[in-house]
Protein backbone atom coordinates (compact mmCIF):
# COMPACT_ATOMS: atom_id res chain seq x y z
CA UNK A 1 0.00 0.00 0.00
CA UNK A 2 1.11 3.50 -0.72
CA UNK A 3 0.27 6.75 1.09
CA UNK A 4 -1.16 5.00 4.14
CA UNK A 5 -3.91 3.28 2.19
CA UNK A 6 -5.15 6.29 0.24
CA UNK A 7 -3.99 4.60 -2.95
CA UNK A 8 -3.38 0.95 -3.62
CA UNK A 9 -1.20 -0.87 -6.10
CA UNK A 10 -1.99 -4.48 -6.86
CA UNK A 11 1.50 -4.77 -8.37
CA UNK A 12 2.96 -3.64 -5.04
CA UNK A 13 0.89 -6.31 -3.30
CA UNK A 14 2.34 -8.96 -5.63
CA UNK A 15 5.88 -7.64 -5.02
CA UNK A 16 5.31 -7.60 -1.25
CA UNK A 17 3.98 -11.15 -1.41
CA UNK A 18 7.16 -12.26 -3.22
CA UNK A 19 9.38 -10.52 -0.66
CA UNK A 20 7.50 -12.13 2.24
CA UNK A 21 7.71 -15.56 0.58
CA UNK A 22 11.47 -15.11 0.11
CA UNK A 23 11.86 -14.14 3.77
CA UNK A 24 9.86 -17.17 4.89
CA UNK A 25 11.95 -19.43 2.67
CA UNK A 26 15.18 -17.96 4.07
CA UNK A 27 13.91 -18.48 7.63
CA UNK A 28 13.54 -22.20 6.90
CA UNK A 29 17.30 -22.36 6.59
CA UNK A 30 19.46 -23.96 3.92
CA UNK A 31 20.66 -27.52 3.84
CA UNK A 32 24.41 -27.61 4.35
CA UNK A 33 26.16 -30.35 2.39
CA UNK A 34 29.18 -30.77 0.14
CA UNK A 35 26.85 -30.09 -2.80
CA UNK A 36 25.31 -26.89 -1.41
CA UNK A 37 28.73 -25.67 -0.27
CA UNK A 38 30.02 -26.40 -3.80
CA UNK A 39 33.06 -28.27 -2.49
CA UNK A 40 33.74 -29.91 -5.86
CA UNK A 41 33.35 -26.58 -7.69
CA UNK A 42 35.82 -24.92 -5.31
CA UNK A 43 38.33 -27.71 -6.01
CA UNK A 44 37.69 -27.43 -9.76
CA UNK A 45 37.72 -23.63 -10.08
CA UNK A 46 40.13 -22.75 -7.30
CA UNK A 47 39.96 -19.93 -4.80
CA UNK A 48 39.84 -16.39 -6.12
CA UNK A 49 38.20 -17.33 -9.42
CA UNK A 50 34.68 -16.85 -10.85
CA UNK A 51 31.98 -19.06 -9.33
CA UNK A 52 28.95 -17.06 -10.50
CA UNK A 53 28.65 -18.71 -13.90
CA UNK A 54 29.45 -22.21 -12.63
CA UNK A 55 26.61 -24.73 -12.88
CA UNK A 56 26.73 -25.48 -9.15
CA UNK A 57 25.94 -21.82 -8.43
CA UNK A 58 23.02 -21.92 -10.86
CA UNK A 59 21.76 -25.18 -9.31
CA UNK A 60 21.77 -23.78 -5.78
CA UNK A 61 20.97 -20.09 -6.25
CA UNK A 62 17.29 -20.50 -5.36
CA UNK A 63 17.89 -22.47 -2.15
CA UNK A 64 17.74 -19.47 0.15
CA UNK A 65 14.73 -17.64 -1.25
CA UNK A 66 13.22 -18.90 -4.56
CA UNK A 67 11.58 -15.68 -5.80
CA UNK A 68 8.69 -15.82 -8.24
CA UNK A 69 8.75 -12.17 -9.39
CA UNK A 70 12.33 -11.02 -8.90
CA UNK A 71 14.73 -12.79 -11.25
CA UNK A 72 18.40 -13.55 -11.04
CA UNK A 73 19.23 -13.58 -14.71
CA UNK A 74 22.59 -12.38 -15.88
CA UNK A 75 22.14 -9.10 -17.81
CA UNK A 76 22.44 -10.75 -21.23
CA UNK A 77 19.88 -13.42 -20.37
CA UNK A 78 17.58 -10.77 -18.87
CA UNK A 79 17.77 -8.72 -22.08
CA UNK A 80 17.15 -11.83 -24.19
CA UNK A 81 14.08 -12.61 -22.06
CA UNK A 82 12.58 -9.18 -22.83
CA UNK A 83 14.10 -6.86 -20.19
CA UNK A 84 11.05 -7.09 -17.92
CA UNK A 85 11.58 -5.41 -14.59
CA UNK A 86 9.90 -6.66 -11.42
CA UNK A 87 6.97 -4.23 -11.76
CA UNK A 88 6.29 -5.46 -15.31
CA UNK A 89 6.36 -9.08 -14.13
CA UNK A 90 4.09 -8.21 -11.19
CA UNK A 91 1.68 -6.48 -13.58
CA UNK A 92 1.50 -9.68 -15.62
CA UNK A 93 0.61 -11.60 -12.47
CA UNK A 94 -2.08 -9.05 -11.61
CA UNK A 95 -3.58 -9.31 -15.10
CA UNK A 96 -3.56 -13.12 -14.91
CA UNK A 97 -5.20 -13.16 -11.47
CA UNK A 98 -7.83 -10.63 -12.51
CA UNK A 99 -8.64 -12.66 -15.61
CA UNK A 100 -8.39 -16.24 -14.34
CA UNK A 101 -8.67 -16.45 -10.56
CA UNK A 102 -11.79 -18.16 -9.25
CA UNK A 103 -12.71 -17.41 -5.64
CA UNK A 104 -13.80 -20.47 -3.71
CA UNK A 105 -17.03 -19.80 -1.83
CA UNK A 106 -16.80 -19.79 1.95
CA UNK A 107 -18.24 -23.05 3.30
CA UNK A 108 -21.76 -22.51 4.60
CA UNK A 109 -20.98 -23.52 8.19
CA UNK A 110 -18.08 -21.06 8.41
CA UNK A 111 -20.14 -18.32 6.77
CA UNK A 112 -22.88 -18.90 9.34
CA UNK A 113 -20.34 -18.52 12.18
CA UNK A 114 -18.94 -15.34 10.62
CA UNK A 115 -22.40 -13.83 10.33
CA UNK A 116 -23.10 -14.70 13.98
CA UNK A 117 -19.90 -12.92 15.06
CA UNK A 118 -20.82 -9.82 13.06
CA UNK A 119 -24.37 -9.86 14.43
CA UNK A 120 -23.09 -10.12 17.99
CA UNK A 121 -20.72 -7.17 17.43
CA UNK A 122 -23.51 -5.14 15.80
CA UNK A 123 -25.88 -5.89 18.70
CA UNK A 124 -23.27 -4.85 21.27
CA UNK A 125 -22.54 -1.67 19.34
CA UNK A 126 -26.23 -0.81 19.04
CA UNK A 127 -26.73 -1.29 22.82
CA UNK A 128 -24.18 1.47 23.47
CA UNK A 129 -25.97 4.00 21.30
Amino acid sequence: MLELGVTFSMEQLVLDNDIIAMQRKAMEGVLISDETLAVDAIKEIGTGNDFLAHQSTMNNIELASDPQIFDRYMIGDWRAAGCKNAVDVAHGVVEDVMKNHVVKPIPEDILKEMKAIVKKADDEFNKRK
